[in-house]
Parts: structure tokens; C-alpha cells; sequence
């Protein structure tokens, strides 16, 4: 299946590593929210830190969305949290948690 696929209530998102994300057209209030972290590296970073300011979603350095509009240096690196349409909690960072090389 080909990224941004759709396929039955599915639409297909490819990641890397031959990982494909499927998120399904549930109503929201069906849906328990849930947070995914992402380890990208700093180029795909900042491509996904561009969309998402180009597209005004609100985002945060932090996941209790205290710092808006912010990125956090955590660990040495980048990270940038924001909802997705229907409110899971996605985390972008570029270095693993606690700094371990990935």
C-alpha cells in the first residue's frame, strides 16, 4: 500500500523503515486518545517542523502545552508536540530519550 493510500475507513501514511502508520475515519468521541513519539532525524525534523507551521497547527516544546509555538532541546535535541485531528498526542524528537544514540 502506497503512502496516503486510502483503503476501506483507512488512510495509509508510509514512514521510513518500510513503516506505514494506518489511521482510520472513526468519530472522535470514539476514540481514546493515545501518544506516539516519532525518532526522526534532524532533516526529516525540520521538513515536519515546516508543515506543521505552513498548515498553523498549534504546537509545543512540551506535552502539558505550556510552551506554544515552541520547540524543546531536550536530551540535545529537537522535539515539537502537537494533536492530531483527532486528539492523539503525536511527539516529534530527534535524539532518543535520556540521549542515547539511537
Amino acid at each position: 500500500m502506497s503512502g496516503d493510500a486510502e483503503w476501506g475507513p483507512f488512510v495509509a501514511v508510509d514512514l521510513s523503515n518500510g513503516v506505514t502508520l494506518d489511521f482510520a475515519a472513526i468519530p472522535a468521541e470514539r476514540i481514546t486518545p493515545q501518544h506516539y513519539a516519532f525518532l526522526v532525524s534532524r532533516d526529516e525534523f525540520e521538513a515536519a517542523y515546516a508543515r506543521i507551521r505552513e498548515r498553523g497547527i498549534e504546537h509545543y516544546a512540551d506535552p502539558r502545552r505550556r510552551q506554544p509555538g515552541r520547540v524543546n532541546r531536550n536530551d540535545g535535541g529537537h522535539g515539537v508536540y502537537f494533536l492530531d485531528p483527532v486528539g492523539h498526542f503525536m511527539e516529534l524528537i530527534t535524539v532518543p530519550y535520556g540521549g542515547r544514540p539511537a
